[in-house]
Parts: C-alpha cells; sequence; structure tokens
C-alpha cells in the first residue's frame, strides 16, 4: 500500500523558506523602500563618498606631475577613504535599524498583534534582522563600484577588496543583532538605542585605549630587561587576538600584514630566538563576529519566547 504521508522538507529548505518567505520582512521592505527616505539616504550617501573621492584625488594631483607613484598613492588613499565611510556605516547605522525593532513595537502597542501570529520566535527575530540588514548590506554593496577607481590608479589587489568586504558584512551582521537584543531587553527604543551605542564605543574605542594602556605599561617593564621571550610572544599574539574583535584595528592589521609581508593568511617572526608564526587576524575577526551573531540571536529568540509566554 502506498504511503500517501507527506515527506517534512529538509532543515536547510525549512531555512531557506523563512529566509525568503517571511511576512515580517516582506512587511518592513516594502514599508522602507517604498518611502523616499530609502533612496534619499542612498543618494546622499553615494554623493557625498563620490565627492570625498574627488576631493582627495584632486588634492593629490594637483601639484605632482603624473606618475606611478601618485597613481599608487592616490588609489590607495581612495580605498581607505570608501572603506573609512563603510566602517562607520556598518558600525553606528548598523544597529540604529535594529535598536528600535522590539522596543518601537512595543511603543506602537502592535507587539502582541505581531505575536499572535504563527510565527516562533526565532522566525520573529529573523526577520526583523533580515529587514534592516538587508538595507546595510544595500548600502555596503553601492559603495562598492567607487572602489573599482583603486584598481584603476593602482596600488591595491583584490584580496584587499575581498576581505575588507567581508569583514563589513559579518560585523553588520553582529552589530545588527546586537541592536536587535538590546531592543529585545529593554522597555523603551531609547534605553536600546543608548545601551547598543554604549556597547559599540567600548568594543571600537574603549577596548583599543585599554589596550593601548597596557601595551605601554608592558612595553615600560620590557625596556627594564625584565621582559622575556614569553612576555613578548604573549604581546604578540593577545596584540592580534584584541585586534581581531575591532574592525579599524583588523582592517589595518591585515592590510599591513599583506603589505608589509605578503601574505593574506599571516607571516613567520623571530620572538626571543624561536621562529614562530603570526596570524592575520581577519579570519578570527569573521569567527569572531559570526559566534557574536549566533550567540545573540539565541539569545534575543529565547527572550522573545519569554515576553510571548508572560
Amino acid at each position: 500500500m502506498t504511503n500517501l504521508a507527506p515527506t517534512q522538507p529538509s532543515r536547510w529548505k525549512r531555512l531557506w523558506y523563512s529566509l525568503t518567505n517571511n511576512p515580517i520582512t516582506i512587511k518592513e521592505l516594502r514599508s522602507r523602500m517604498r518611502g523616499r527616505r530609502a533612496f534619499t539616504v542612498l543618494t546622499i550617501y553615494l554623493l557625498f563618498a563620490i565627492g570625498l573621492v574627488g576631493l582627495i584625488y584632486t588634492s593629490m594631483t594637483a601639484n605632482s606631475n603624473p606618475n606611478p607613484t601618485v597613481s599608487r598613492d592616490a588609489g590607495q588613499a581612495t580605498f581607505a577613504t570608501i572603506l573609512s565611510i563603510q566602517t562607520f556605516l556598518v558600525l553606528f547605522m548598523a544597529p540604529a535599524f535594529t535598536a528600535g525593532a522590539v522596543s518601537g513595537e512595543r511603543e506602537r502597542q502592535t507587539y502582541d498583534l505581531l505575536r499572535t501570529t504563527l510565527l516562533t520566535p526565532r522566525d520573529f527575530v529573523l526577520g526583523k534582522l533580515i529587514s534592516a540588514l538587508s538595507y546595510v548590506i544595500l548600502l555596503i554593496i553601492a559603495a562598492i563600484p567607487l572602489l573599482s577607481l583603486s584598481f584603476m590608479l593602482g596600488g591595491i589587489v583584490l584580496a584587499e577588496v575581498v576581505v575588507s568586504q567581508l569583514l563589513l558584512m559579518f560585523t553588520a551582521l553582529a552589530y545588527a543583532m546586537l541592536g536587535l537584543y538590546f531592543s529585545t531587553i529593554t522597555r523603551s527604543t531609547m534605553a536600546a538605542s543608548v545601551s547598543t551605542y554604549a556597547t559599540t564605543f567600548f568594543l571600537t574605542v574603549g577596548l583599543p585605549l585599554l589596550v593601548l594602556l597596557f601595551g605601554s605599561i608592558f612595553a615600560a617593564a620590557s625596556f627594564t630587561g625584565s621582559t622575556t621571550w614569553l612576555g613578548e610572544m604573549v604581546l604578540t599574539y593577545g596584540g592580534m587576538a584584541l585586534a581581531a574583535i575591532n574592525l579599524p584595528a583588523t582592517l589595518t592589521m591585515s592590510d599591513v600584514v599583506l603589505r608589509e609581508e605578503g601574505s593574506l593568511w599571516g607571516f613567520f617572526t623571530t620572538i626571543g630566538g624561536y621562529r614562530m608564526w603570526v596570524f592575520s587576524p581577519w579570519y578570527f575577526n569573521l569567527l569572531f563576529h559570526t559566534l557574536m551573531a549566533w550567540f545573540l540571536f539565541r539569545r534575543t529568540a529565547r527572550q522573545v519566547g519569554l515576553i510571548a509566554n508572560k
């Protein structure tokens, strides 16, 4: 006798369906992209980037005769400018799109209505995340054609562009989840925004300052001759590990390793007479932000489930 029981879709098919057919994602993307605000922000963002690139290129070539060195410097400056704008976008705009995702629904008194649907807590969080992250990724991708000017001018290789854009997208995912998490555990959008930006500021600015402080103390100790090769090794690997959780530091150190050592993955160095491998921080940064986003997603989905059961 033929078994007429329907077959259950695989886990990956269910995940793909929840990503592409999430009603919250569709609703919020339509409401965001149908208004003038999204296209106005995108236009101003690109005009600002184009203006800065044009200003830098003009200032670097105005008083110099055309030569390969000036062209390479202009290409590197163009790349650094676009990358700085994208970094600011990821660190401060990605959390802004999600900091009020849940708390805003509470303030508008629409959260309880959304939770009466058949959406699971994970689908609810995923819908909010994708709707906010899609626009941020659009802004990142929109600036990539400007990076092509760096290839035309020289001084930039394809690996730098690929690695930098991967870092930006994974960091945007993690910081968008950070804003969504605080939006879930706080009562107001203001409190969620303050908590999100305080954490972002600490990871971006506060942590490097602490590293510089302890590094200066360690350097003073090493100057007196009391530091062994083990201390130098801890300082080297610890510095790379701390750089791997900070986006600007990761972009800078990875670029230095690529340019100075000619390697994308790392280099060998001699510490206290021992030859050791020192990793480039960019792939540890990808791993860190992936784990951060996964942990925050689970905590946020759990919190949404707890709120729904109250």
